[in-house]
């Protein structure tokens, strides 16, 4: 059960807490592609080929571990690969990834995520963490942050304890007066509880908590409940 007297700050994740990350990927794919097409159209018809895009994923995945936490550079990494292949500039790959990664930063929130942002922020130190690569300063919510880290600029990500390790100190509190807030149960809820936190689950979709040493403090359809709950 949720103890709101024992938080002093809070730490939140962002991709599909704050909004669906799948419709802003897709977005951002499709930006690239056309990118592609009119400066390097051999390589937009390999990326349109069935399976050319995951095995050169499959292959930076297997290849380059030291990126793993680094979602930009694999994503950099893997248009290189693309252009090389079709046999276009590679020196291409930085300005079509920042194609990419403009309109990665072009969210649509969910209906809840703004106010509760402003509810939060108004309330306690709060702190970004993510394992994706969302600005918050580019997206237009910094203001209502202390801190904001990602698995990039830490080398670690969630469910690493450290992460959570790390937004604590950042906020000024020890891990045991953090609520953690995400969607994921595994990387937010399991993450957060072995770092000592509290963890409220965000449960958009109606999911199963399937971890059985592990359980959230509250589970919420929506982050509207959870101010409720801290107010």
């Amino acid at each position: 059960m949720l103890d709101v007297s024992r938080i002093r700050a809070i730490t939140l994740d962002l991709d599909d807490t704050l909004w669906p990350i799948g419709p802003t990927i897709r977005r951002a794919e499709a930006t690239l592609q056309a990118w592609l097409g009119q400066r390097a159209p051999a390589t937009a018809a390999l990326c349109a080929a069935p399976g050319a895009i995951r095995e050169v994923r499959q292959q930076m995945n297997s290849q380059r571990p030291d990126l793993a936490h680094d979602m930009s550079a694999l994503r950099r990494e893997s248009i290189r690969v693309m252009l090389m292949r079709a046999g276009d500039d590679p020196a291409l790959a930085e300005p079509a990834f920042d194609a990419f990664f403009a309109e990665r930063q072009r969210v649509e929130f969910y209906g809840d995520a703004l106010p509760a942002l402003a509810f939060l922020s108004s309330r306690y130190p709060l702190v970004a963490l993510s394992n994706g690569n969302a600005d918050v300063q580019r997206v237009g919510i910094g203001h209502h942050f202390c801190a904001a880290f990602s698995a990039t600029t830490l080398g670690v990500g969630k469910p690493d304890p450290r992460m959570f390790q790390v937004g604590a100190r950042a906020a000024g509190a020890s891990p045991e007066a953090v609520l953690h807030i995400g969607d994921d149960a595994h990387l937010d809820g399991v993450g957060a509880l072995n770092a000592g936190m509290q963890m409220a689950w965000v449960n958009r979709g109606g999911h199963a908590w399937e971890h059985p040493v592990h359980a959230p403090h509250v589970t919420v359809a929506e982050l509207r409940s959870l101010c409720e709950l801290l107010s």
